[in-house]
């Protein structure tokens, strides 16, 4: 899979617009939980709820850990929240065609 694609359960939730889309970067709101995965084995699941992405700290936070551990990760797995990006595409998709008439 190219780097910057969406994985294929990712896709299989929308094919017909998640197939095309390439990645550089999502908004802490879109995403569901980041999995990180260690060399020696281990992986810790970062859940992120509603409140998340309102927290100012979270992304230097999340920098901060990535920072720390580099050398001990192996990788690091961002899962979208796929009903969520729908929604939002859907609506301002909605919004983009009413103000076109």
């Amino acid at each position: 899979m190219p780097r910057n694609k969406l994985s294929k359960d990712v896709i299989a939730h929308w094919p017909e617009v998640f197939k095309d889309i390439e990645v550089k970067t999502v908004p802490l709101e879109y995403l569901h939980s980041i999995t990180v995965k260690f060399r020696d084995g281990k992986a810790w699941v970062i859940e992120l709820d509603k409140k998340a992405p309102q927290n100012p700290d979270l992304e230097s936070s999340l920098e901060s850990l990535f920072r720390e551990y580099d050398d001990a990760i192996d990788s690091i797995d961002f899962r979208l929240n796929t009903q969520k990006v729908r929604k939002y595409i859907e609506g301002r998709t909605k919004t983009f065609m009413k103000k076109r008439k």
